[in-house]
């Protein structure tokens, strides 16, 4: 599992069929403290999340494990929203404040 933080959506509107109503959201991977790395990733949305959240994604055969994707194409799923983040014993991010 990594974080990452939802940077924005991807649309496609010619995809394959097992693809159709899920959306799809690019990640940004981050570092334990929030950090913004220089990876980014399209996720498929299991949960809901939106621009911005701080969210744990899976990738390889994990990403297909979530619950009905087992027939999606897809390398990369989120299957999280955090709330907060401790990191080396401090408080490093808490979704509401």
């Amino acid at each position: 599992m990594e974080l990452g933080r939802v940077e924005g959506t991807v649309v496609s509107t010619a995809k394959t069929g097992r693809l159709k109503g899920y959306k799809l959201l690019l990640v940004n991977l981050i570092g334990p403290d929030t950090s913004a790395g220089s990876n980014h990733v399209v996720a498929v949305d299991a949960i809901g999340a939106g621009e911005g959240e701080v969210v744990i994604v899976v990738r390889g055969s994990s990403a297909r494990q979530v619950d009905d994707f087992a027939n999606v194409p897809t390398d990369t799923s989120i299957v999280a929203i955090v709330d907060s983040i401790e990191y080396k014993g401090k408080s490093v991010f808490r979704k509401n404040g």
